[in-house]
């Protein structure tokens, strides 16, 4: 129950990403490039913001499952402090910083592809973007804290309707049809930014004047004061979270950075592969949420065995889901790469990079379940090893130096920096066995 409403949201939103990507590949391999180059950029604010709320979100799951109103309130209102200043700093460094982020992304062989063209429509796909991180970061404070309380209906109805409504101004601004003007990349991002202004109004409106007055949230803006005393462990626990969403981000991006030192073709082909790869693997990131939701209102409740038992049994299971989604990527993958306007080598490339992504993910879901069974319980230090110091310790250096000091074909590399994952795996089920993740944070 709670699980399925978040896999349709994130779903939907994703098959928007993947609308988007058709109608921008219909544009030529330029456009391809650029727009995933500049999404690769969002993507560590995303994650940034992610983070900013995830912190928090461990004890709101928590403070709901002890049924303590105030202590929820006083999450909901630390979330808007923590997540109004990413938004300040993320907005400042793309504003200026944005063109060089680009620049780092084109270089290396290609096959006849505009560098200058690429670079100049990712950057105006960027700052268009920019406008859209506002009522982004909004609807991530709002969908969060009700999925804390069990609700998960009002964000994925608010994620559907912003589907339609960036569905529907694609098609008009990116090809100018029924008097609108044909705005190509530009008219992307203004759709992206107009579907997520309407998503945020819905979440925001709806959990305010719904029939069900949802009282742990409406009630929460009374005031924007928090008691600095009991916030300061929330704080201190959140810190590591935060910077491991944003390092582990950021690391993923420089991973890719990486692999473009193969040539722009590499990017092109990744940026296909990878719009497959989101539109299914929300289904592991959403048993993930949910693991940690409902492992973390078991012991705000204080009942450690049913959260260990059903630690590993939900874990067991997102395994066994990344393996039926795995099986029925790898039988499209043949036709996908074929809806884009591009050379055969790239959809050759694409097709082998789908092929490596699903057959790694019922790693990726073992991953996810371990890592948010081991932050439910607050151990945010933990999982700052587990994640993004793995990625910038192991990964990134790894794909740096295969990609440059390496004539190894880029499909090996893929490879071979997917497989450090068992590694992160067989150091998740150590931690988990030894119950070091198990605790109550808002016992009195």
């Amino acid at each position: 129950m709670l699980a399925v409403p978040m896999m349709i949201h994130m779903g939907i939103t994703n098959a928007v990403g993947l609308v988007d990507n058709l109608m921008i590949g219909s544009l030529g391999t330029e456009s391809i490039t650029a727009v995933s180059i500049a999404l690769q950029l969002i993507f560590v604010y995303n994650l940034a913001v992610f983070g900013a709320i995830s912190g928090p979100g461990i004890y709101g799951a928590q403070y709901f499952g002890q049924k303590n109103k105030e202590g929820f309130w006083n999450v909901f209102r630390l979330k808007f402090w923590i997540c109004f200043l990413v938004l300040f700093i993320g907005t400042s460094v793309y504003y200026f910083f944005g063109s060089e982020f680009i620049k780092l992304y084109l270089h290396g062989a290609d096959s006849g592809i505009d560098k200058n063209l690429t670079f100049s429509l990712s950057f105006d796909y960027l700052k268009i973007m920019l406008l859209g991180l506002f009522p982004f970061t909004l609807t991530q404070i709002y969908s969060g804290s009700l999925r804390e309380t069990g609700e998960s209906i009002k964000p994925m109805v608010a994620g559907v309707v912003s589907v339609f409504i960036d569905i529907v101004f694609n098609y008009l601004l990116i090809f100018g049809k029924f008097g609108f003007p044909c705005l190509g990349v530009k008219g992307a991002a203004l759709a992206t930014v107009l579907a997520r202004v309407v998503e945020a109004l819905i979440v925001v409106i709806w959990t305010y004047y719904s029939k069900i007055k949802i009282e742990y949230i409406t009630d929460a803006l009374k005031s924007l004061k928090i008691p600095l005393d009991k916030m300061k462990e929330i704080v201190i626990k959140s810190i590591p979270l935060f910077f491991n969403e944003f390092l582990w981000a950021a690391g993923f991006t420089v991973t890719f950075q990486c692999y473009s030192l193969k040539g722009l073709d590499v990017v092109a082909a990744l940026n296909i592969a990878s719009v497959l790869q989101n539109l299914v693997i929300v289904i592991l990131i959403s048993m993930g949420n949910a693991v940690g939701i409902l492992i973390g209102q078991m012991l705000g409740a204080s009942r450690f065995e049913e959260a260990k038992v059903n630690s590993s049994r939900l874990t067991k299971f997102t395994a066994i889901l990344g393996m039926v989604v795995a099986l029925l990527v790898i039988m499209i993958s043949a036709y996908f790469p074929g809806f884009y306007k591009t050379s055969d080598s790239i959809k050759e490339l694409a097709k082998n990079f789908i092929i490596i992504n699903a057959l790694f993910l019922p790693v990726i879901g073992i991953v996810n379940s371990l890592y948010f069974t081991l932050r439910s319980g607050g151990k945010t230090l933990i999982t700052f090893f587990f994640d993004s110091v793995f990625t910038w310790i192991l990964e990134v250096p790894i794909a740096f130096s295969l990609c440059k000091y390496t004539e190894l074909p880029i499909i090996t590399i893929f490879i071979l920096v997917y497989s450090l994952d068992f590694i992160k795996i067989l150091i998740g089920h150590i931690l988990i066995k030894k119950g070091v993740w198990i605790s109550n944070l808002v016992s009195e």
